[in-house]
């Protein structure tokens, strides 16, 4: 079904990013792989794409500014001939306790929105006109801390319960072509919880799984609202092992 489209994965060397790389890989599709500093593990990850078939490029570009996002989806196009699949997966966040509202610097709020929401619209737009072509399909990578208002701080939870209503609006203005859909993970096993081990054990007997989430574990969700839920858009598809029922 999906063999030989075109996908474009922002953050797409590590974590998540990679997770679903390889697991659309396995469909046979295409793979772009942007990054903004990690380019060892984006060209680690662009040879185990294609040890499975497929063909494989890396883009360095900072998805908070609008010039490079438009210079990369264009590379894209021209380099793969289109773009079917859009997955934006790049965030970022700062560490900082909810209750410590003076430690909610200034430049931490600016940072974190350029990424994770400006960023996140700035793919978007880029991309529409190519995916309309294609009847393509955009998946955000959001969080439940964007509907629980928890997570790593204010500014984050914020922020993706921003992404979730560009999500909404987007499927609106995008569709019929075009489908726009969130998956917000729990907590993920990727290096933003390096070294947090009793937060994540912690966690893992709140849920009825009593695991957290392994990258795959997105990465399957991601791929079947692609390849398996065409008459679903605007959604938030929660994946947390039940945390938040």
């Amino acid at each position: 079904m999906l063999e030989n489209k075109v996908a474009l994965i922002t953050g797409g060397g590590t974590g998540i990013g990679r997770a679903v790389a390889l697991r659309l890989a396995k469909e046979k599709v295409h793979i772009a792989i942007n990054y903004s500093r990690s380019e060892q593990d984006a060209l680690a990850t662009k040879k185990d794409v294609e040890a499975l078939g497929v063909k494989c490029k890396i883009y360095k570009a900072n998805v908070a500014l609008d010039r490079e996002v438009r210079e990369m989806i264009a590379q894209v196009v021209k380099d793969f001939g289109g773009l079917d699949i859009l997955v934006n997966n790049a965030g970022t966040t700062r560490f900082v306790k909810h209750a410590d509202l003076e430690g909610m610097k200034d430049e931490y709020w600016d940072e974190i929105f350029a990424v994770n929401v400006k960023g996140l619209f700035f793919c978007c737009r880029a991309a529409v006109p190519e995916l309309k072509k294609t009847k393509g399909v955009i998946v955000n990578i959001t969080s439940i801390a964007g509907l629980t208002g928890l997570g790593s701080s204010i500014a984050y939870a914020a922020s993706k319960a921003a992404a979730i209503s560009v999500t909404k609006s987007l499927a609106r203005v995008c569709a019929p072509e075009v489908r726009v859909i969130s998956v917000a993970p729990g907590v993920v096993i990727t290096r933003w919880v390096e070294g947090q081990d009793d937060h994540i054990e912690r966690l893992a007997g709140t849920t009825p799984m009593k695991r957290v989430a392994v990258p795959e574990d997105v990465a399957e969700v991601v791929y079947g609202v692609i390849a398996h839920a065409g008459f679903v858009t605007g959604q938030t598809i929660v994946v947390d092992g039940g945390a938040f029922i």
